[in-house]
């Protein structure tokens, strides 16, 4: 016996991987739905050995159904994952609109699984910023030796995080860079992107910040421990897919680097990829469709004095939002549900 499982929003990028991974990871359906927008109803997407056809979300009924794995912006999560809810269909939303609301759990399997019972209060469960979501799945198990004081940490993130716009957006201006007479000005992007970086990611604040580094501040703090300290540089790189990021991390307590390496290695979800030779690291085309997170780089800062410095690399579309959702789902059946 399975599941009466949705995926709102299958057309889109995340979309289809969130398919891709309820596949590969066997998860137990018993009837899955596809919805997308009107102006996307009868397209086809691919789940397994399946092709199944998009209906539309705006007629859609969810009585009858356990979960629905929303994969759309923030205005149409606002209209239609309440409705969801209220049919009695466990939301698992992918957008920014529910993260920092007290009462719906902000979830990273490896991090938090606890606050999977806090669900029932909306019958909805956030899945957290694709930076952020790498990122506490390095911290956690270091905080639990030596409790993290501050993180001080810059990303390199790619075009694939602004969507099939911003993916398309580097691959055209890159191709017109060779060719003088066809110019492609930035559109997705506040700059040129193409062998370029962009150090704005999202809408400015007030202090100077942007949002997408707001969030990670704000999100971290929900998931493992609002002590710590946070300030981040998020930047956009000309990469298709994988994020990546410089963490520098100060601890209360000591932590020695080979200590930091032992313990990165049996955490879940980590994989440690850490040779001091060439080559000896990962970079982010090398962990384009793998679920782990990949750390590299460990070393001693030693600037202060219990600080650790470390390379953090991950698939964005799969770690950042579509495999964080479905180990959500996972999670969900697991310790809630219990049908599958």
């Amino acid at each position: 016996m399975g599941y009466n499982v949705v995926v709102v929003g299958a057309t889109g990028n995340v979309g289809r991987e969130m398919l891709n991974i309820l596949a590969e990871r066997h998860f137990p359906v018993d009837k899955i739905a596809v919805l997308a927008s009107r102006r996307s109803i009868g397209t086809e997407v691919s789940f397994g050995d399946k092709t199944l056809k998009t209906t539309d979300l705006d007629t859609f009924d969810f009585a009858g159904w356990d979960m629905a794995l929303f994969a759309v912006g923030s205005e149409a999560t606002k209209t239609y994952a309440p409705l969801a809810a209220k049919a009695g269909c466990v939301v698992i939303d992918n957008s920014s609109l529910y993260r920092y609301d007290s009462e719906i759990p902000l979830i990273v399997p490896e991090v938090n699984p606890e606050a999977i019972h806090d669900y029932a209060k909306k019958n909805i469960i956030a899945n957290p910023n694709c930076s952020t979501a790498q990122m506490v799945v390095a911290l956690k198990p270091l905080h639990d030796r030596a409790r993290i004081k501050r993180v001080v940490v810059s990303t390199y993130q790619s075009v694939s995080g602004a969507g099939k716009e911003g993916i398309d957006e580097l691959w055209d201006q890159t191709k017109s860079i060779y060719n003088p007479t066809d110019n492609k000005p930035p559109r997705k992007f506040t700059k040129q992107i193409a062998f370029n970086v962009i150090p704005h990611i999202d809408v400015f604040m007030e202090d100077g910040s942007t949002k997408e580094e707001w969030k990670m501040v704000a999100e971290t703090k929900k998931i493992i421990d609002k002590s710590i300290k946070v300030t981040a540089t998020c930047v956009r790189v000309p990469v298709f897919v994988g994020h990546s990021e410089a963490i520098n991390i100060e601890f209360e307590d000591f932590l020695d680097e080979d200590e930091a390496r032992d313990i990165l290695r049996e955490s879940p979800g980590v994989m440690v990829i850490d040779k001091r030779e060439d080559g000896g690291y990962v970079s982010p085309v090398e962990c384009v469709g793998d679920f782990a997170t990949f750390i590299s780089r460990i070393r001693q800062d030693s600037t202060i004095d219990n600080g650790l410095n470390l390379w953090c690399v991950s698939d964005n579309l799969r770690k950042g939002a579509a495999l964080n959702a479905v180990q959500i789902a996972e999670l969900l059946g697991r310790e809630v549900l219990k049908k599958g």
